[in-house]
């Protein structure tokens, strides 16, 4: 079990982040907030792919009028992303939103802010202040560490919400260079109590922005950091869910979503169509089968000793294989039967 940071709790609708609460993932819509059918239909899909926290883009007036109808119709909390202009901020309060985040690059006139501070201090709810690596350097030109900088404006911003006797705050320092992330991310954590929302901004398509994603969110988990995250895709959002639990399952803090598939990279030591093995059992696998481990090993090396700690598996060799289930070895069977086999143990288990 990872030794998490401790931080003061802070409450986004129903979902507690920070303190001893699970990890919450995050993803944002990528409709016209203002095509609220389309809006609703997606936070849907995101709610059944267990979606915790869902955001959405506030541009303009007559997107932020939609806030209140969206939320009227969604079940998971709803977060209100301003970047400019306070009354936006002030608006999607009133409608009821259950956060919102601001982005410090974009919002710098203090009376405006203020406004927005007291609001929602009277309503209740939490602000995120969000630094994107983008929008900070405006505030003091170039020449500064970019680290240095985030870190620094973004507990600037802390102190002056705290003054207001405004303490519901979550922060995020995202950049698209996952090492100056992960500087940051650790910088604050050492100076501060506030809960932490991980993410890698600008990642990229989905091929690049999980690798970077899996080490900047995921290295930072390890080390206990971090209470809440949104993996970013350039795309739909709902890869962003599916692997925002991928990093929470790798390091055991989050149960599985789906079953996983344990298989060896392939040597010249493999006397088995091992790939064509695995690919036909991730395509037939009952959606329905969680947190059950699958290995697929194809030979003596490691094979035994994988296929004995997972759930069910097989090490193969010269066209036949041996079928290990809970750490027993069962029987003999051959290369044809192999995805058969284990479907079929797999649905007893």
């Amino acid at each position: 079990m990872l030794n998490r940071r401790k931080t003061r709790t802070v409450m986004v609708g129903s979902v507690a982040i920070g303190g001893n609460a699970p990890i919450a993932i995050q993803s944002m819509t990528n409709t016209h907030t203002d095509d609220i059918e389309a809006t609703v239909k997606q936070i849907h899909e995101l709610e059944a792919l267990k979606c915790n926290i869902i955001r959405v883009a506030v541009p303009d007036v007559k997107t932020v009028k939609c806030l209140g109808e969206i939320k009227k119709r969604i079940n998971i909390p709803l977060v209100a992303d301003i970047h400019f202009g306070h009354n936006l901020a002030i608006e999607a309060i009133k409608q009821g939103v259950d956060k919102i985040r601001i982005n410090p690059g974009n919002m710098k006139k203090k009376d405006k802010l203020e406004e927005i501070v007291h609001l929602a201090k009277d309503k209740g709810i939490p602000i995120r202040i969000g630094v994107n690596s983008g929008s900070i350097r405006s505030n003091d030109g170039h020449e500064e560490d970019l680290v240095e900088l985030m870190v620094k404006t973004t507990l600037r911003y802390c102190e002056h919400f705290e003054s207001l006797g405004f303490k519901d705050i979550i922060v995020s320092l995202k950049a698209s260079d996952v090492q100056k992330t992960m500087d940051a991310y650790r910088s604050i954590a050492k100076q501060c109590d506030y809960p932490l929302h991980l993410g890698i901004t600008a990642a990229g398509a989905p091929d690049d922005a999980i690798i970077k994603s899996a080490i900047g969110i995921g290295g930072m988990l390890s080390e206990g950091i971090g209470d809440t995250l949104r993996v970013s895709f350039t795309g739909p959002p709902h890869q962003e869910v599916m692997a925002g639990y991928k990093i929470l399952e790798a390091l055991g803090l989050s149960k599985r979503t789906d079953a996983e598939i344990i298989s060896c990279p392939t040597c010249g030591r493999c006397e088995i169509d091992l790939l064509n093995i695995v690919n036909e059992v991730k395509k037939r696998l009952p959606s329905q089968k969680r947190s059950v481990q699958i290995a697929v090993m194809g030979c003596i090396v490691n094979g035994p000793g994988e296929a004995m700690e997972a759930d069910i598996g097989i090490a193969g060799g010269k066209g036949v294989g041996f079928l290990f289930k809970k750490g027993e070895k069962i029987r003999k069977i051959p290369e044809s039967e192999m995805v058969s086999t284990l479907l079929e143990e797999i649905e007893t288990i």
